[in-house]
């Protein structure tokens, strides 16, 4: 378990890899995004959704998290088990 200190808080993470200032940017830009779920997070940088919620908390101004939590509480695409099931990719096929 690995513990990330980000200026008065820290995020504890299961995986030991260390965020970039541009992983967390692009971390942030994902979980905005409605179409990308958690697991696309958990692929590409190792954090679960849970500790997306942490770093999303840590990052974002109180207002813009609470924002945040209502827009993807619930949004069916954020959880690919909850996608119909014709969806089972993440990834645009433009970017290959």
């Amino acid at each position: 378990m690995t513990v990330i200190c980000m200026g008065d808080k820290s995020i504890t993470m299961k995986t030991s890899k260390k965020l970039t200032e541009a992983d967390k940017s692009r971390i942030i830009e994902m979980a905005w995004e409605d179409r990308t779920p958690f697991e696309a997070i958990e692929f590409q940088f190792g954090l679960n959704e849970e500790e997306t919620i942490e770093l999303m908390r840590s990052e974002l101004k109180g207002s813009s998290f609470k924002m945040w939590r209502k827009r993807v509480s619930g949004r069916n695409t954020k959880h690919r088990m909850k996608r119909k099931s014709g969806v089972d990719r993440f990834m645009s096929p433009k970017k290959y």
